[in-house]
């Protein structure tokens, strides 16, 4: 065929057709894609923000039931759940119904709810719209423990305020003025008083101060009986007398931490015990002076004495008046000691019965790890692996005097007064371990809280002419707990005594230093010394371990503090459910 000019151009017009046809179609498909895409981006947005609306109806209802039920304590049930709204209307911040959306919020008591961990609970809320959009939100909330609080009052008495240099770790809240003097005072922590503070002036307040902070009331004798039936199903339930002084008591627990594993420490969770001590002679007990003294103080006396050859204690009583091995020779020679009524030192070993009291016998099974031990059958143990229904909580009806090596998480809880007649300590001292894997000890008192004022805290003159000795292994007192006391924590005639006999640190005193690390909450505070020189020099330290893992069943102050935040998927949600999954069983 022969090509001509004309056909050529022809042809290159019916490929521009269609090159134009291409273009239009790619023109209108993108025109049609960018609308879609656009109309897409207006529903998207529109979605997101109707999501965002829900996500705040939800925040803020978290929020205001988490408000409602610290308001108002009946709202917040002990088991179960309340429902505190159900399909509600939701306003804005000005008080206007938002349309089209209804809310529902449910609160309850979640996790291990005996209490033994903490109070623990949840507020869920629901949240939906007319467009079929639905919303779930759980917020955890957790009752704060009294055990946060380094220092805590209800009434601060006029005589008594913050000076002489003292310093305080950790919160500080009291209901009442709080006063300093001219001496001074360090606050480390945040303070709070319902109140407002006297002689600010004198104080650094390392993390500021509140004045006419919220009132917090104090535990009830109501609170502290229900830790009972949590002792009897650990058998840790003991009954005791109120007979005695202040510094003395009939019933004797001595906590004791055992190596059960040979590995040279005693930071096993299975190696804490306590020993239970009874006598109708609270005296004995408690190590306290002999009642008919004279000038001659410990002449009677059957806890103080010292060592014969081969180790044997002989007490000052079993001492003639007079010779070179004289009850005045016993009490004032290199071996000399105080020891506590029942312990193993005055009898060269365990004693189940010593003529002027016993041990309690442990009535649950002896664990093979204790075979050897003469104690076995008295050691009760404070762990789950070796006594499964320990919840925690031991409980004497009366008075009681504590004192010892605690290994493991143990409130101790008494009707009356508790009594410390000598160091009560953990078995790894605060803040050298993890806080869950630590120790912690909580005394929750009826009464008061009392550091006795017996042979082995104090000093004492043997005679009246005599110089003062220590006859404990320390000259100073160390505590570690938290103590709350329904009345006060104090110290046993803390403005008698010595003066300069038992220097706390560098600086002359009466009965040294008082080293507390845990925290003090009491309704009145208490005195432990005076300026004169008696009684004790404060040396208080906070465990901040009591603010995250208080002691078990510890009481709460009722306040709910804000927990953790999870989304919830809406999906056949049914709230009874899904509270019932997360109950503790």
């Amino acid at each position: 065929m022969k090509w001509t000019g004309n056909s050529r151009i022809q042809s290159e017009r019916g490929i521009a057709l269609v090159v134009v046809i291409l273009v239009t179609l790619v023109v209108a498909a993108v025109a049609g894609g960018a609308a879609l895409v656009s109309s897409n981006a207006t529903l998207i947005g529109r979605h997101a923000d109707r999501l965002g609306l829900l996500e705040a109806a939800a925040d803020a209802g978290l929020e205001e039931a988490r408000a409602r039920i610290n308001g108002d304590k009946t709202l917040y049930p002990d088991t179960g759940f309340a429902v505190l709204e159900l399909n509600a209307q939701v306003t804005d911040a000005r008080g206007n119904v938002i349309p089209n959306l209804r809310r529902s919020t449910y609160v309850g008591p979640t996790g291990i709810t005996s209490g033994q961990y903490g109070v623990f609970g949840s507020i869920v809320v629901v949240v939906e719209d007319a467009f079929g959009n639905r919303l779930v939100r759980r917020g955890e909330v957790v009752q704060e423990s009294f055990a946060k609080y380094a220092y805590f009052t209800d009434i601060e008495p006029s005589y008594i305020a913050f000076g002489g240099g003292d310093q305080i770790f950790g919160p500080v809240h009291t209901n009442d003025y709080l006063k300093i003097y001219p001496s001074g005072a360090t606050f480390h922590g945040p303070v709070v008083t319902a109140k407002t503070v006297q002689g600010a002036q004198y104080g650094v307040f390392k993390q500021g101060y509140t004045e006419n902070g919220p009132y917090i009331a104090m535990p009830q004798t109501a609170d502290l009986n229900k830790l009972k039936s949590q002792a009897q199903a650990g058998k840790t339930s003991f009954t005791s007398s109120t007979a005695g002084d202040a510094g003395e008591a009939t019933t004797r627990i001595e906590f004791v931490a055992i190596d059960l594993n040979g590995d040279g420490s005693v930071n096993g969770s299975n190696e804490g015990f306590i020993r239970v001590y009874q006598s109708s002679n609270a005296g004995w007990v408690s190590g306290s002076l002999p009642s008919d003294y004279s000038s001659n103080r410990l002449r009677n006396s059957e806890n103080c004495g010292h060592y014969h050859s081969g180790g044997v204690f002989v007490n000052a009583k079993s001492h003639p008046n007079s010779g070179p091995d004289s009850w005045v020779a016993a009490v004032s020679s290199s071996t000399k000691r105080c020891y506590l009524g029942g312990s193993d030192s005055l009898w060269g070993g365990f004693q189940p019965s010593d003529g002027k009291g016993a041990w309690l016998q442990w009535p649950g099974p002896v664990s093979p790890l204790l075979s050897g031990r003469p104690d076995a059958q008295y050691l009760f143990p404070i762990s789950r692996e070796l006594n499964p229904s320990f919840k925690g909580v031991i409980y004497v009806e009366g008075k009681v005097a504590v004192s010892g090596v605690v290994r493991g998480r143990v409130t101790l809880a008494a009707t009356d007064d508790i009594v410390i007649v000598d160091d009560l300590t953990y078995a790894t001292a605060p803040g050298q371990s993890a806080c869950k894997d630590g120790d912690i000890l909580g005394l929750f008192s009826g009464g008061d809280i009392v550091v006795s004022d017996n042979t082995l805290n104090s000093p004492v003159r043997p005679t009246s002419a005599a110089n003062y000795f220590t006859y404990d292994d320390t000259k100073d007192e160390f505590i570690n707990a938290v103590v709350l006391a329904l009345n006060i924590f104090t110290v046993e005639n803390y403005a008698s005594g010595a003066t300069k006999a038992e220097p706390c640190e560098s600086k002359l005193w009466g009965r040294g230093c008082l080293y507390l690390t845990g925290g003090i909450i009491q309704r009145t505070r208490g005195a432990v010394g005076t300026t004169s020189g008696t009684g004790y020099l404060k040396r208080y330290s906070y465990d901040s371990c009591a603010f995250s893992e208080p002691p078990p069943y510890f009481p709460t102050t009722g306040h709910f503090a804000r927990g953790r935040y999870y989304e919830v998927d809406p999906r056949g949600f049914n709230v009874a459910e899904y509270f019932a999954r997360l109950t503790g069983r």
